[in-house]
C-alpha cells in the first residue's frame, strides 16, 4: 500500500475519539495496524518527531529511522508497522506492548521468519536459557553478552581463542593483532577479519621481497649489515659537511672571504659569559671546522665540539672502511662516499612502510612460508557459515523492540492518546516541576531556550524556561514548563523549584525566562483589582516620597536660614504657624467628609433599590471591572495549542491539539489541603483588630486632602 498522504481510507472502518478539540483515530486491533497505511495522513496528529530528547528508547527510534537523519517520519513508522506485523502470527501483542516477545508469536512460515526464530533461540541458548519461551529487550541489548560464550558468531571476525588447541595459529592471530591492530568481535574480544589477514600477509610479502632484493645486490650493502646506519649518519652530516666545503671553495676563490666565512670574534665574545656545553645550539651553528682555501675536513682534532662525536663516528664507520684509514676527508672524498652509498640509499627509499616490520624478518618469513594463513582463513570460513543466523540477531532485536515500544510510539504519533488520557505521561513529557505551590506535568526538554521560545510562544500557554541541575553529578539540562493553573504573580526569573524526571530523580530548577500568556479565569478576575491596588500603592509611594523630600528640603532650608541669620545678627524666622497646621487637618477633615459623603451616596443608592436589585447592582459593578479581563482571558485560554510547543522541539504536529480549561487545570495541580484534613484557623501571629484596612483608607484620604490643600497654598 502507498504511504503517501493522499491515500484515502477505503476498505477499513475506522473509529475515532475526540480529545483536545479534534478527532483522533483509535488503534485498538490488529486490523487497525494492518490498515494504518490506508488512513489519510491528514488525520494523523503528528507526521514527524525528533530522534532524541524524548522519554522513549533511543535505540528503537534509531531502528525506525531508516535514513538515519535523526527524525522519525510517518513513512518510516508505517514501514516499521508493516515489517512487524508481517513477522508475527498475531499482532495484538504489538498494541499491548511493554512485555517480552513469546517465541510462539514469531511467524516462521517463510525463510526469513524461520531464520529469525532460529536466531532468537540461539541467543537464548548462548545466554544459558535454551528452554525459555520468550525473549526480551534485555536479552538482545548487549551483543557482547549474547556472544560471550561463542567462538564463531558469523561476523567474519575470529579472535585467537577461536583457534582452540592450535597454538601456532593462535600465535599468528596475536601477531597480526599486535602489529596492525585488531577488529572487534561480537563476543567482545579482538580478532582478525579477511581484510586484515590479506593486508598483513601482503605487507609481509612486500617487506620480505624488498629484503631479498637488497641481499641479492652487493652494491646496496657496501658495508654489509652496517650499511643502513652508515647511510643515516652520512645524511645527518651531509648538509653541514657540504656547507664546510662550500665555504672552503669561497675562500679559495677570494682570500678576503676567509675571515668572514669563519666565526667572527664577536660571536665568540657573546658565548664567553655563558655556561657552555657541546650541545648548545649557538655552538652547533658555527662552521664545522676552521675554513681555509683547499682545506679538508678533519676527522679528529679541530672539529666543532657540537659535531665532533658524529664526525669521529663517520671516520670510523664510513670513511675508513670505504676510503681507507686517514685523518681527514676532502671534498672529492666526500662525493666518492656519496656515490658509493647511492645504491643503498635508493634501496632504502623503496622500503615498504608497514608496521609488520616490528616482527622482524625471521618471524615474518616463518608466518609467510608456514601454514598460518591457511589455518586462519579456514577459521574465517567456518565463522562465515553462521553469518545468516547471526545477522538475524539484528532482526530479532528489531522485532523484540518493536513488540515492546511500537504501541507507545503510535499512541504519541498517530494519536495523542497517552497525553490526553493521562493514564501515563506522553513521550514528550520529561517529568514534573514543583514551583510556587504548583505541580506542572507538561514539561519538555529543550536544547536552545531562546530559539524554542520564539515559536513556542505562539501556543498561547504561559511558559517558564528553567535551568535544571543535579548536585554532585554535574548533569545539566534546560526544560520548559507549561503553567496552566493558578496565577503568574510570583512567577519571576530567578525563582527556584524542584524538577522530578521520569526516573524519579530530583533536579534543582531555576527560572531563566518566562513567556507570558493568560493562565486561568481566576487570575483574570483578580487582575484589574491587583492592577488598581498596585497603581494606588505606587502613587501613594510617589506622593509620600515627594512630600518627604519637600519636608526635608524645607527643613534644611530653614536650618540654613537660621544659621545665616545668626551669623548676620538677624532675627530668627517666624515660629511654627499653628494656624496653618490646623488648616491642614481641616483639609483632611473635608476630604474625609467628601469620602464619607460619597460612601453615603453609594449606600443610599443601594438602599433605595429593591432587595433583589442589590446583588444585581453589585454583580454589575464587579462585572464592569473584571468582565473585560475575564472575557479576553477566556478567549485566549480556549486557543491554547500544544502544537507550537512541540514544533519548536522538532516535531511536525499535524493537528490543533488544544488545551482547554478543564484539561489545563488537570495539567497543573494547585496546592490544596487533602480531603478530611483538620484545619485550625487560629493563627498566633495574625494581626489584631479588623480596622487595619479602613485605617489605611483614612490615612490615604487624609494625605490626599493634605496634599490638595498644600498645593493650593493653604
Amino acid at each position: 500500500m502507498s504511504d503517501t498522504p493522499e491515500t484515502p481510507a477505503r476498505s477499513h472502518r475506522w473509529r475515532f475519539f475526540r480529545a483536545g478539540g479534534f478527532d483522533q483515530v483509535r488503534l485498538e486491533s490488529a486490523a487497525d495496524l494492518r490498515a494504518l497505511g490506508e488512513l489519510d495522513q491528514k488525520l494523523w496528529v503528528a507526521l514527524a518527531c525528533p530522534g532524541e530528547g524524548l522519554e522513549f528508547d533511543p535505540r528503537t527510534l534509531a531502528l525506525i529511522d531508516s535514513d538515519g537523519d535523526g527524525r522519525v517520519r510517518a513513512p518510516e513508522l508505517l514501514a516499521a508497522v508493516r515489517w512487524a506485523t508481517a513477522r508475527l502470527k498475531e499482532t495484538e501483542g504489538l498494541l499491548q506492548g511493554g512485555g517480552a516477545l513469546p517465541l510462539a508469536s514469531i511467524d516462521d512460515s517463510d525463510e526469513e521468519g524461520a531464520g529469525l526464530l532460529a536466531s532468537a533461540r540461539q541467543v537464548l541458548a548462548n545466554l544459558g536459557r535454551a528452554d525459555a519461551h520468550e525473549i526480551a529487550v534485555d536479552d538482545v541489548a548487549d551483543t557482547a553478552r549474547v556472544f560471550a560464550a561463542t567462538l564463531f558468531n558469523g561476523d567474519g571476525v575470529v579472535p585467537a581463542a577461536a583457534a582452540g588447541d592450535d597454538a601456532a595459529t593462535a600465535a599468528a592471530i596475536e601477531a597480526i593483532v599486535g602489529s596492525l591492530g585488531g577488529v572487534p568481535d561480537r563476543s567482545g574480544a579482538t580478532g582478525v577479519d579477511a581484510a586484515l589477514v590479506e593486508r598483513f600477509f601482503g605487507d609481509a610479502a612486500a617487506l620480505l621481497a624488498w629484503t631479498d632484493a637488497g641481499a641479492a645486490d652487493p652494491d646496496t650493502q657496501p658495508l654489509g649489515g652496517d650499511s643502513t646506519a652508515a647511510v643515516a649518519l652520512f645524511d645527518a652530516l651531509d648538509a653541514k659537511v657540504t656547507d664546510y666545503f662550500t665555504r672552503c671553495r669561497l675562500a679559495a676563490f677570494d682570500q678576503r672571504a676567509a675571515p668572514s666565512l669563519n666565526a667572527a670574534a664577536e660571536e665568540f665574545a657573546a658565548l664567553a659569559p655563558q655556561l657552555l656545553s657541546a650541545g648548545d645550539a649557538a655552538i652547533a651553528a658555527l662552521p664545522l671546522a676552521q675554513v681555509g682555501a683547499g682545506r679538508a675536513l678533519p676527522l679528529g682534532d679541530g672539529v666543532n665540539p657540537a659535531w665532533a662525536a658524529q664526525v669521529a663516528q663517520l671516520g670510523a664507520t664510513l670513511v675508513t672502511p670505504l676510503l681507507g684509514a686517514r685523518d681527514s676527508v676532502d671534498a672529492e672524498g666526500w662525493e666518492t662516499l656519496r656515490a658509493q652509498l647511492a645504491p643503498c640509499r635508493d634501496w632504502l627509499a623503496g622500503k615498504p612502510a608497514t608496521a609488520v616490520e616490528a616482527l622482524g624478518p625471521e618471524r615474518l618469513r616463518e608466518l609467510a612460508d608456514g601454514p598460518a594463513r591457511a589455518s586462519i582463513e579456514a577459521l574465517l570460513a567456518r565463522d562465515r557459515e553462521l553469518e545468516p543466523q547471526a545477522n538475524a540477531l539484528a532482526a530479532v532485536e528489531r522485532l523484540v523492540r518493536y513488540h515492546r515500544d511500537l504501541a507507545t510510539l503510535l499512541h504519541n504519533f498517530v494519536n495523542f492518546r497517552d497525553f490526553y488520557a493521562r493514564k501515563t505521561k506522553a513521550i514528550f513529557q520529561a517529568g514534573t516541576l514543583y514551583l510556587d505551590g504548583r505541580a506542572c506535568e507538561l514539561v519538555l526538554r529543550v536544547n536552545d531556550p531562546g530559539k524554542h521560545a520564539g515559536l513556542a510562544g505562539l501556543s498561547g500557554i504561559y511558559l517558564a524556561y528553567c535551568d535544571a541541575t543535579r548536585r554532585g553529578s554535574g548533569e545539566k539540562m534546560a526544560i520548559v514548563a507549561a503553567f496552566t493553573g493558578g496565577d503568574a504573580e510570583q512567577l519571576r526569573v530567578g525563582r527556584n523549584g524542584v524538577f522530578y524526571d521520569r526516573q524519579g530523580r530530583d533536579w534543582d530548577a531555576t527560572i531563566t525566562k518566562v513567556v507570558e500568556n493568560p493562565i486561568s479565569i481566576r487570575q483574570a478576575f483578580w487582575t484589574p483589582y491587583k492592577r488598581i491596588a498596585r497603581m494606588i500603592g505606587e502613587q501613594v509611594e510617589k506622593l509620600a516620597s515627594a512630600r518627604e523630600k519637600a519636608v526635608q528640603d524645607q527643613a534644611g532650608a530653614g536650618i540654613g536660614a537660621v544659621a545665616k541669620g545668626a551669623e548676620a545678627g538677624k532675627a530668627p524666622p517666624a515660629p511654627f504657624d499653628i494656624g496653618k497646621f490646623v488648616g491642614i487637618f481641616a483639609a483632611i477633615g473635608l476630604a474625609l467628609g467628601a469620602i464619607g459623603s460619597a460612601l453615603a451616596a453609594v449606600v443610599t443608592g443601594l438602599l433605595g433599590l429593591a432587595w433583589w436589585q442589590i446583588p444585581l447592582a453589585l454583580a454589575g459593578a464587579v462585572l464592569a471591572v473584571s468582565g473585560p479581563s475575564m472575557l479576553i482571558a477566556w478567549l485566549k485560554l480556549r486557543q491554547r495549542n500544544l502544537g507550537p510547543l512541540l514544533d519548536a522541539n522538532g516535531w511536525a504536529v499535524n493537528a490543533r491539539a488544544r488545551i482547554n480549561l478543564p484539561f489545563g487545570a488537570a495539567l497543573t495541580a494547585v496546592a490544596a489541603l487533602p480531603k478530611g484534613a483538620e484545619r485550625s484557623l487560629s493563627d498566633p501571629y495574625a494581626e489584631e483588630g479588623g480596622g487595619g484596612g479602613w485605617l489605611v483608607v483614612l490615612l490615604v484620604a487624609a494625605a490626599a486632602a493634605a496634599w490638595w490643600w498644600w498645593g493650593r497654598g493653604g
